[in-house]
């Protein structure tokens, strides 16, 4: 089950959703401030993601507010320890330790920022991506 933290993740989260053929949600997130995020469950049931592990994917992570509190209420829903996609791990203080504490399963990001994390190499796709372009 692919989880949007936001409103704004939900074109990226739904392509995903599509091309990989899983079920998704958009959660709601409201931000206050840099480090005072809530996300809610709206419209959604606990049985919309049973029998699924939720992978929540989010484009920047950097003090990981929304991350955070989205890996939160999943857990307090009742969810399984959710993974979590990054693209850009920009990742502010303790942001990949918080994520395992919240409850989270573990974090994956894009190798666009290097960090440890990183499992998802984008060299070949932006070679071939560009190919065309280049000749």
């Amino acid at each position: 089950m692919l989880v949007g933290p936001d409103l704004e993740s939900e074109q990226w989260v739904a392509a995903v959703a599509t091309a990989c053929g899983a079920p998704f949600v958009i959660l709601e997130k409201t931000r206050r401030g840099d480090r005072d995020v809530s996300v809610a469950f709206q419209g959604v049931s606990k049985t919309t993601w049973d029998d699924h592990t939720p992978v929540l994917i989010d484009d920047i992570v950097s003090t990981g507010r929304t991350m955070l509190e989205a890996t939160r209420t999943l857990r307090a829903a009742g969810s399984t320890p959710p993974q979590c996609v990054a693209i850009h791990a920009v990742f502010s203080d303790a942001v990949h330790d918080d994520l395992v504490t919240a409850g989270a399963s573990g974090i994956i990001t894009c190798d666009t920022i290097p960090h440890a994390s990183n499992r998802i190499f984008l060299a070949e796709c932006l070679a071939e991506a560009t190919r065309g372009y280049l000749r």
